[in-house]
């Protein structure tokens, strides 16, 4: 069973017990700095609290009062140290407001997080769970961009900053568990053909395989639940050299989480190392740019532009016509009918019984 550690209610600062000691001893500041050679305003500064007494005060004050030096030093130490938690429980306090912004019911469902009941132990176990000190530190990490030199993120303009940068911190955290070997572009640009396979022949490890065959370019991919107000399909970044992919599945349809899994590859192949992408609704013009990109990028690995025109002039869309045209251009059936219902050469209706299912959590 845990045991937490007795924090006082108050301490006092070592200037208290000095002032009591002269006091004690008849002794003034004065002669008090001219035994222990310090100067006189430097005394007053500890005896009001003021200055701190250091390792050579403290052993200088040993000499005048035959008080030991740890002694002073254990008392400046526990000062600080309850002044620290004067300041935190403060930020925590500040914090209380910040965390009702995250659905933190649901991210106990997940198992991200710890069930607690109050406002202050909520902020406390988001404050962890994020690995920060303070409110500002998150606006700065997830909001205001200071981490440029590391990756560029910036999530003010999402329709939810908590919840995404929530589901994004989960997914660092799950990345971190993973252990693969360096990235090799060589290896991920072969790992395609691999992948279209796995898609086309949809084994029943399906998740794991693809997880698996990832790792070995290099490439760490996480699945993660998508969150209330965090309509994130996916999102691709570099963490410490590392290209990581994480994906929330949240539309649960085979074509979807195939289409999202070679655009996010696409972004890896194509853009910086510095920049994170999050594929959702909102975009500046430069990342709807570097979006469209990686869209092309994923269509073609999926169906090329000239195998869709050829289905789309052949114009028979039965079933088995669609089975035909996956085995002869190398795809999957529900990729053929989605985009065929995505560009509206077909209503939504027909075929929809070949859009396939899939659950990356089961």
């Amino acid at each position: 069973m845990a045991t937490s550690k007795f924090i006082p209610s108050v301490a006092f600062h070592p200037g208290v017990t000095l002032a009591e000691k002269l006091k004690e001893i008849d002794m003034s500041i004065k002669e008090f700095a001219l035994r222990a050679s310090k100067p006189e305003k430097t005394i007053h500064a500890v005896i009001k609290g003021e200055s701190s007494v250091t390792s050579d005060m403290a052993v200088a004050f040993e000499s005048v009062t035959r008080i030991p030096a740890h002694f002073w030093l254990n008392k400046q130490r526990n000062y600080d140290e309850y002044q620290a938690r004067a300041r935190k429980e403060a930020t925590i306090e500040e914090a209380s407001e910040w965390a009702k912004c995250f659905p933190y019911a649901q991210m106990v469902k997940l198992g991200w997080i710890e069930p607690v009941k109050t406002p202050q132990e909520k902020a406390k176990s988001l404050l962890s769970f994020f690995q920060i000190s303070s409110v500002k530190a998150w606006e700065d990490y997830y909001l205001n961009q200071k981490l440029k030199i590391a990756f560029r993120i910036s999530l003010a303009h999402t329709k939810d900053p908590h919840s995404v940068s929530a589901w994004l911190r989960q997914g660092e955290l799950q990345a971190a568990e993973m252990k693969t070997p360096d990235y090799s572009e060589a290896k991920l640009k072969d790992l395609i053909h691999q992948l279209k396979s796995v898609m086309i022949y949809q084994p029943s490890d399906l998740a794991s395989k693809v997880r698996e065959l990832c790792a070995e370019a290099g490439v760490k991919l996480v699945y993660t639940p998508c969150l209330q107000k965090a309509p994130v399909g996916g999102s691709t970044r570099w963490i410490n050299g590392t290209p990581c992919i994480q994906i929330s599945g949240r539309h649960k349809r085979y074509d979807i989480f195939w289409f999202t899994l070679f655009h996010e590859i696409g972004h890896i192949l194509l853009h910086g190392k510095k920049d994170i992408f999050l594929e959702d609704d909102c975009h500046t013009e430069d990342e709807q740019k570097k979006e469209n990109e990686a869209n092309q990028f994923s269509s073609h690995v999926l169906l090329s532009r000239a195998d869709e025109d050829e289905i789309i002039r052949n114009g028979v869309f039965t079933p088995d016509a669609i089975k035909e045209y996956a085995d002869r251009f190398n795809t999957h059936p529900s990729v053929i009918v989605g985009r065929l219902q995505h560009h509206k050469v077909i209503p939504y209706t027909k075929n929809s019984d070949m859009l396939l299912p899939i659950d990356l959590f089961r």
